[in-house]
């Protein structure tokens, strides 16, 4: 199937909603849910993950362990920035790698389970490189909208499916990472509906003992699971960054009401000179001048916005391929 012909039906729609619900939920419990057959469930999936349209990844919430969530912003030499943004998909800890604007300056998400790797990172390893011109990091305060049942606005489930389909959550405080969890983690990243014997495999450990730690550190909210849908193959073909500032004292007002644009993928409060950042999702350009003037033009607390179109996605959620 070509990548511009990906075309989603109500079932499409309601997988996608129902693995963002849980996406380790069993093709079974999804297809009660949805009304329809395991094996067209199984063939949907198949299908999107085919076409690239979706990949599932296991996710650590780093600052939950200590660590931390930034967001880097590195100008390069002209010519060079390809070379560093494959240099930065290949890390384990970077996510989202993009090109931005003319092609000089990369935006990366890094994710790190203690600040020591940070650093090493920021203060080194970019610190070093030659093509790298400056290096900007924006510690990542709050992200707003994560309990959104429908990120993606792809969905189509009632409150009593995604009910029906929420997994259990018990009481894990007691629940810790630790440096033998990685394999697991490293696993589901790759792959965040990797069958139990592939785990296993993975751990050294038994499929039981792998199942019950996948459910103890989801209960204790260090392990989520993110489904990554590539809204290009659905037609919105125009992504973009904005830093955004606003006075402190609404910080929170505006990044609610910014959540709540379909056109918005992610929001967050950072630090720097903005404390904004959003991941704006359009249709073309002209979708985008509209969400610019229409929408945040219209909010009353917003003082400035930097837009930095994406023109290439190095890397997305998960390990690079």
């Amino acid at each position: 199937m070509k990548r511009e012909s990906v075309v989603l039906d109500d079932v499409d729609r309601g997988l996608l909603h129902a693995l963002d619900v849980d996406g380790r939920a069993s093709f079974a419990r999804i297809s009660e849910v949805l009304g329809v057959s395991d094996r067209t469930v199984a063939r949907r999936y198949a299908r999107m993950r085919e076409t690239g349209l979706v990949r599932l990844v296991g996710e650590v919430d780093a600052i939950r362990l200590g660590g931390a969530e930034w967001v880097i912003r590195v100008q390069c030499k002209p010519g060079s920035a390809m070379e560093v943004a494959t240099a930065l998909a290949r890390r384990e800890d970077t996510r989202w790698v993009h090109l931005l604007s003319g092609g000089t300056e990369i935006c990366a998400s890094l994710r790190s389970w203690s600040l020591e790797e940070r650093d090493e990172l920021i203060l080194q390893r970019l610190q070093r490189t030659a093509p790298v011109v400056s290096v900007t990091a924006h510690s990542v305060l709050h992200i707003f909208g994560q309990d959104r049942p429908d990120p993606d606005g792809l969905g189509c489930l009632d409150a009593g499916q995604i009910a029906a389909l929420r997994p259990a959550r018990g009481n894990a405080d007691h629940v810790t990472l630790t440096d033998a969890d990685r394999p697991l983690i490293q696993a589901l990243a790759a792959d965040g509906r990797a069958p139990y014997p592939v785990l296993a495999a993975a751990t050294g450990w038994s499929e039981s003992t792998v199942a019950r730690r996948i459910d103890a550190l989801r209960a204790a909210g260090l392990l989520y699971f993110d489904v990554d849908v590539d809204l290009s193959l659905v037609g919105y073909r125009t992504d973009a960054r904005l830093w955004i500032s606003v006075p402190p004292a609404h910080l929170a007002e505006t990044g609610a009401a910014l959540t709540a644009h379909p056109e918005v993928a992610f929001c967050a409060a950072t630090t720097g000179a903005t404390n904004l950042l959003v991941s704006a999702v359009c249709r073309d350009s002209q979708d985008l001048y509209r969400y610019l003037t229409e929408r945040v033009g219209a909010l009353p607390h917003v003082r400035g916005v930097e837009t930095a179109p994406v023109i290439r996605t190095v890397k997305r959620a998960g390990p690079w391929t």
